[in-house]
């Protein structure tokens, strides 16, 4: 195994491997809608989890998240595996408490390698005071991990992406570009250096700007991840009846992913977020193809896009900039033609 790469045993990397969101909506076409007054949150929204009423004062937040290999090292992808899966929960303003591991594992694997992916994940879990209990473990032919993730929010602070309001203000937490970068390591073209700092990134929890988000009049939030920034945003505008107005200038990417756009480093995620958006969104002809390409690149364990309140907006970014790379990246409109506009 110490001769193997990881990312060399699966067709698709991270987030970038999701069924596109077009396709998806009509995979779920159709389904029958259990109605129970105690599901706060179930999937008609396309949200980042489900939550269920326990009591007034609690709702259990559910949800699941796993993916083949974005990095060679079997202990740091157990690592982003895992923080990608929780991270669902925060973006509903929730706590992770317990967690089940969802692993599949090919015969080239060693013993070693499997522990180690497996170490990565309960550590991360540990951080975010979560608990792994158990999980299941299969045969396949590629190598995936990930988490069920249970975690707790009172009923009257449940966090969605469909709550956002005309006069928010939209803020991102983590710079894009994780996907095209990752595209070009496999080609070879990317420094150590670069390829630590996205790496850290990916592994980093988005526990503390939930906690800086909490105090602030926040509407809806939601983590973006493998359907791209403009797929996040047409989902919370629809969900919203609302239109996200981004401001290309404003957005938060790694410089290095602009140059490696130019060059074609697309990963296969990107075509199919851009075919679902493209009808959704409108797009000023004035930014650039590469910039573009970044708004509709898959990130894996990506920040979070907030929702707040424009008297609020500020604040919550000089909070967030103690920790992150946040960036205010648009405002929310009265719904118009598009769901989506970038100016």
């Amino acid at each position: 195994m110490d001769n193997i790469k990881l990312t060399k045993l699966a067709a698709c990397a991270g987030c970038g491997a999701k069924v596109g969101a077009g396709t998806l909506s009509q995979l779920l076409d159709g389904l029958p809608v259990i109605k129970d007054e105690k599901l706060l949150v179930g999937f008609d929204k396309s949200d980042d989890a489900a939550v269920y009423k326990i009591n007034d004062d609690m709702a259990l937040v559910q949800t699941l998240d796993f993916f083949p290999p974005i990095v060679d090292d079997p202990w740091l992808f157990g690592q982003i595996a895992a923080a990608n899966a929780i991270s669902d929960v925060y973006a509903m303003g929730g706590e992770p408490k317990l967690a089940l591991n969802i692993m599949t594992v090919i015969e080239a694997m060693t013993r070693e390698a499997i522990h180690e992916i497996l170490r990565g994940g309960y550590e991360k879990a540990f951080e975010a005071g979560a608990i792994i209990s158990g999980g299941h473990t299969i045969n396949d032919t590629e190598p995936k991990y990930g988490l069920s993730v249970t975690g707790f929010v009172h009923p009257k602070k449940i966090l969605t992406n469909s709550g956002a309001r005309p006069g928010d203000v939209l803020i991102l937490t983590k710079p894009l570009g994780i996907g095209i970068i990752t595209t070009a390591a496999k080609a070879g073209l990317v420094p150590e250096a670069l390829t630590a700092k996205i790496n850290q990134q990916m592994a980093e929890l988005n526990r503390k700007s939930r906690d800086n988000m909490v105090n602030y009049e926040v509407h809806s939030c939601t983590d973006v991840t493998g359907f791209s920034l403009i797929g996040h945003c047409c989902e919370m505008a629809e969900g919203s009846n609302a239109t996200i107005n981004l401001m290309a200038a404003g957005i938060n990417y790694h410089k290095e992913a602009l140059e490696y756009a130019s060059m074609g480093m697309i990963p296969a995620g990107a075509y199919k977020n851009r075919d679902f958006a493209e009808g959704r969104t409108e797009i000023s002809a004035s930014v650039s193809l590469p910039l573009a390409d970044i708004m509709f690149d898959p990130q894996t364990s990506g920040g979070l896009l907030i929702s707040v309140a424009e008297k609020d907006s500020q604040h919550l970014l000089n909070d967030l900039l103690h920790h992150t790379d946040a960036a205010i990246i648009g405002y929310v409109s009265e719904a118009g033609e598009k769901a989506v506009v970038v100016k």
